[in-house]
């Protein structure tokens, strides 16, 4: 199989890079610049390496740097960002501090030359966000594209076939940085474009009904379109060796314990266990505030449960779980910051009582895991159903979670929801909800004064999870849903829309 390895050095986005290699069906993985050797890259046999983007300053000793060496490997190269500036730094080029002349945002890109830049107009949009820049190429490197404050914008070392840009080709608002990554995947590394769903999910299966036939399964299902995947996938590959265990720990939206239930129980025909932990779970939670507290909370019960209820079936070997790349990013990889732990990532105890946790999605983003589902035939209405986080509601409950205030998000996100779907904007927005805060606000209610909870409500339109834009929902929606939450969901007295997209903000608000 052709792959090519992103090669991260710390940058935050950067696995979108990867992201955009596999829309070409070519597999991407990503690796920390730290935890893999030249010596290793060369015999994994990629077939290019792109260097990702990252905060420092290649001329800072405590920056990340690699092992010049790389470049020597014979494998095509292409650095992004920062990773045009350590190309330039380890072919002993110059790198400078941009001082008043750094640039963000959209950026006029004049090209002249290059096999990059194939089918790419002279002059174009491109992305920039940068304060240092090249301020001498290389030796053996032509300048092949400038902006008006950027003097090399792009560079190449055609006979190592190594190149730079300092803009960034993987954003959308890079008019031709598809282009440019086609050029680098197809022309200059010699891929072919073979890696496929289809593919994927029948290797998978046939992975684990080797691997895993004839041992006990536990699959944590949630119901949610990433777990609901992972359970039919194993349930392909082992039949009734997998048992799924759904925790109903009264963190769900509302009707969404009973649907759960009916469809792999009745539809699907799968070994189901329904565990009410409500009251365990909110137990547990009660007078917790701290965000990062209350997933480490949830992922360590629902842990604790799986075990529990494995000791009740009998010895059971692995548990399955329906961890997927984003997740594994925003909790943390290689150098990257943490953004925020996920119940099933970060949010893990260090001590579990299985063999193996099998997490057959843990590579892939939310788009390709839809392909996945659809290729294993899960209808459609369920693989595109709308995203819920594994804490669920506790995430968008702000403060303290009580019951009550429980019952009052299910009714106000309920309410939106429906509102959204009726006016056929489901598939346009790609997730949307409401979040309960802590915000306390003066009312009037049929004369009277009234002092209540304040509803965000939010929506957001993305084709990957790692960036997003709020979604432009029409006037007449939000009316609705606003009047109909103030007016049937008691204790409830502002409404708000959330207009901020991510970055800066993420999708969920804890």
């Amino acid at each position: 199989m052709q792959k090519i390895l992103v090669l991260d050095f710390g940058g935050q986005y950067n696995q979108l890079i990867a992201r955009r290699v596999r829309e070409q069906n070519i597999y991407a993985e990503i690796k920390p610049y730290n935890r893999i050797t030249s010596a290793q890259i060369k015999d994994e046999g990629y077939s290019g390496i792109i260097f990702t983007g990252g905060p420092n300053s290649v001329y800072d000793p405590a920056s990340p740097h690699y092992d010049s060496e790389i470049l020597d490997l014979g494998i095509p190269i292409l650095g992004i960002c920062y990773g045009c500036q350590l190309i330039a730094y380890m072919a002993n080029g110059k790198v400078s501090s941009a001082e008043n002349s750094s640039e963000y945002g959209k950026t006029e890109l004049n090209v002249f030359e290059g096999l990059l830049f194939d089918g790419v107009p002279k002059t174009s949009v491109c992305w920039m966000s940068h304060r240092d820049f090249i301020s001498e190429p290389p030796e053996g490197f032509k300048v092949t594209a400038n902006t008006a404050n950027c003097p090399v914008a792009a560079m190449s070392d055609d006979k190592r076939k190594i190149y730079g840009v300092q803009f960034h080709p993987e954003v959308a608002h890079t008019e031709y940085g598809k282009n440019m990554l086609n050029n680098f995947l197809f022309n200059i590394c010699g891929c072919t474009g073979d890696w496929r769903m289809d593919t994927f999910a029948a290797n998978k299966i046939s992975e684990y009904r080797e691997r895993l036939g004839g041992k006990r399964v536990l699959c944590a299902l949630s119901g949610g379109v990433d777990s609901s995947v992972a359970a039919v996938l194993l349930h392909k590959a082992v039949g009734d060796d997998l048992t799924c265990v759904f925790v109903d720990h009264g963190l769900l939206r509302k009707g969404e314990a009973e649907s759960v239930e009916r469809i792999f129980r009745d539809t699907f025909r799968m070994n189901l266990i329904r565990v009410d932990a409500r009251e365990r779970f909110l137990s547990k939670l009660s007078g917790v505030t701290e965000p990062e507290k209350k997933r480490k909370i949830i992922g360590e019960e629902f842990i604790r449960v799986f075990e529990e209820e494995a000791k009740k079936i009998g010895r059971v070997n692995y548990l399955v779980q329906g961890t997927i790349y984003p997740d594994v990013i925003e909790s943390g990889l290689g150098d990257a910051s943490t953004i925020k732990s996920h119940h099933n990532v970060g949010g893990l105890p260090s001590v579990v009582d299985f063999e193996e946790i099998i997490e057959p999605l843990r590579n892939l983003f939310k788009d390709e895991v839809c392909r996945v589902g659809l290729e294993l035939g899960i209808p459609e209405e369920l693989v595109w159903r709308q995203p819920f986080p594994g804490p669920g509601l506790a995430i968008r409950c702000i403060g303290n979670i009580t019951a009550e205030k429980l019952e009052l998000l299910r009714e106000a996100d309920a309410i939106f929801r429906e509102e959204v779907q009726s006016s056929g904007l489901g598939r346009e927005a790609s997730q949307y909800f409401a979040v309960l805060t802590d915000t306390l606000s003066v009312g009037v209610m049929g004369d009277s004064r009234t002092y209540g909870r304040t509803v965000v409500l939010r929506s957001v339109t993305t084709d990957d999870f790692m960036t997003a834009d709020w979604t432009r929902l029409p006037y007449e929606v939000l009316e609705r849903a606003s009047s109909r939450i103030t007016n049937e969901v008691r204790g409830v007295t502002r409404v708000v829309y959330d207009v901020t997209s991510k970055p800066p903000a993420t999708v969920e608000w804890e």
